[in-house]
Order: structure tokens, then sequence, then C-alpha cells
């Protein structure tokens, strides 16, 4: 079973940055992505960003410019690098990752708040 172990959340000012980490463990299996989800209160859960294998990146609209998904291969480790943060970042952000062992599977971390707030 696959873990999945966040850190990096906190409190920042408004225009701040928080670096999130998420690092994978267990039968992970081939790796097709992973990525971070974020879910404020009273709203959907949304995909911030995604890295495939092959290493493409793709980022929700109101994240672009601001925030860089990257990959440790051979830590199973993802990164968020969130920079000029605003208040409406203020969210849990989850990071998952999707593999592969037999079929395809997604497992989840345990979620990690970040508050943007003067």
């Amino acid at each position: 079973q696959v873990q999945l172990v966040e850190s990096g959340g906190g409190l920042v000012q408004p225009g701040g940055s928080l670096r999130l980490s998420c690092a994978a463990s267990g039968g992970i299996g081939i790796i097709n992505a992973m990525g971070w989800y974020r879910q404020a209160p009273g709203k959907q859960r949304e995909l911030v960003a995604e890295i495939t294998s092959p290493g493409s990146t793709n980022y929700v609209d109101s994240v672009k410019g601001r925030f860089t998904i990257s990959r440790d291969n051979a830590k199973n480790t993802v990164f968020l690098q969130m920079n000029s943060l605003k208040p409406e970042d203020t969210a849990v952000y989850y990071c998952y990752i999707e593999s592969w062992l037999g079929r395809v599977s997604r497992s989840w971390g345990q979620g990690t708040q970040v508050t943007v707030s003067s």
C-alpha cells in the first residue's frame, strides 16, 4: 500500500512563499503522475498542479506564473513551490500519486493547511 507524507504548510502573509513536499513510499509501482489538489471551505476540491512521468506539467489558471510543481524521481517526492500567495490560495492541500502495479490506482496524502492572511 502506498503512503504519502506531506509537509510544508502553514501561515504566510499575502505575497509570501511556501514550499510543499510530498514523499511517497510503499508498493508504488510505475508512476503515471503526481500532483496537488486543494479544497477551501465550502468549495469543491480542485486540481492545482500535476506532473506526469514524461515531465509535462499542468496548472489551474489561477496559479499559473506563481506556482511551480517539480519531482525528485529518485525519492518519489513531489514539490509545490508557491510564490506570490494570495488569500484565495487558502485551503487544505492534498498531494496524490497515480501509479500502476498490476492496475492503475491513486493514493492521497493526509492534507496540509495553507493559510494566507495578514
